[in-house]
């Protein structure tokens, strides 16, 4: 059997590289394009330093630069496009930038997959998603072929959710116009180690200020839920996902459907690291602009990918946590001179 050759956009981010480490672990070439906005080098050149020299080959620079190049470097068997600007504090403080990021690299992308392909076939393709893509629904579970909903043009919050729509309504077309075999993944509060806060993620900060013994800042009453699942069980479904025909042409919620409100994950990590620190709350308004507006829930329906799949989530989210505190720890004592 000849080798399986995948390429990774967004590869050398948090979820693009420990899915980066399952493809070569598997045997896979693997090809990552990241422009290092958000990614970080270190995590794609630790993953090589686990597999021989020529299982991973890392292009630094913008999908949309390196897209012309890319049929030279095929043909590719399977394509994971991660490249995406992330994280509500980055959508925030740069709306413009986001949107044409997730929609243009997106676009670009899909045009050109019959180039990329062996003998000018389209290549299995993943395009990941976002539960932001559901909006401001009122029902507290969210179901793939549900209705969305979504604030006003004037609330920026917005804008992420409405761009990755549009990635999901091009990768749909071109899925239902050319038989292209693409499968959509919507993403629920993934976590893990190599995740950091800087865009505004919540559980690596929560972990960062245990581990410093500062007050855990919750933004909000911290009531709010969500359903937090570690980044290792959800990169295991994506190439399972395109093993399945079935699954091509599709929409599928990705993650846990276990709830905790954000003070009750707080107190968690406090009580899973053994800190002393405490836990504050601050307003929206002392962090976003103006009328940001949150979801009080957030809990995905998984009956389409247990089906499909037999996915279901294995790490508890205690491990999560200490994992994501070792590596913190790591990191630290390599900054240190």
């Amino acid at each position: 059997m000849s080798r399986v050759r995948s390429l990774v956009t967004g590869g050398a981010g948090f979820v693009g590289h420990h899915l980066v480490r399952l493809l070569a672990a598997r045997g896979d070439h693997v090809t990552v394009v990241d422009n290092l906005a958000t990614g970080r080098r270190r995590n794609i050149e630790r993953v090589a330093s686990e597999f021989d020299s020529d299982a991973i080959e890392f292009i630094d620079s913008d999908l949309r630069t390196a897209l012309p190049g890319l049929p030279e470097r095929g043909p590719f068997n399977e394509i994971y496009h991660l490249a995406a600007a992330v994280g509500v504090d980055l959508v925030m403080r740069e709306p413009v930038a986001a949107i044409e990021t997730n929609v243009e690299q997106t676009a670009g992308l899909f045009r050109n997959l019959p180039k990329l392909g062996p003998n000018g076939k389209p290549p299995r393709t993943l395009l990941t998603s976002s539960s932001e893509v559901y909006g401001k629904p009122t029902r507290q579970v969210f179901s793939e072929d549900d209705d969305v909903v979504y604030g006003p043009t004037t609330v920026a919050r917005w804008s992420y959710g409405c761009a990755k729509a549009i990635d999901e309504y091009l990768a749909l077309g071109h899925a239902q116009a050319s038989g292209m075999p693409i499968v959509v993944v919507r993403l629920f509060n993934t976590v893990g180690p190599g995740q950091v806060g800087e865009y505004g993620m919540v559980l690596p900060r929560f972990v960062a200020s245990a581990i410093e013994g500062k007050p855990l800042t919750v933004r909000g009453d911290g009531t709010q839920t969500r359903c937090f699942c570690d980044v290792r069980d959800v990169v295991s479904g994506f190439p399972r996902l395109l093993a399945e025909p079935k699954s091509y042409g599709r929409v599928f919620n990705i993650g846990s459907d276990q709830p905790i409100s954000i003070k009750g994950l707080a107190e968690t990590v406090v009580a899973t690291l053994g800190s002393g620190a405490g836990v504050e709350f601050i307003p929206y308004s002392d962090v976003y602009q103006s009328g940001f507006e949150d979801l009080k829930h957030r809990r995905p329906d998984l009956s389409r990918i247990r089906g499909a799949i037999g996915f279901e989530p294995k790490i508890p989210l205690e491990q999560t946590i200490r994992d994501i505190a070792a590596q913190i720890r790591s990191e630290n004592a390599e900054a240190k001179p």
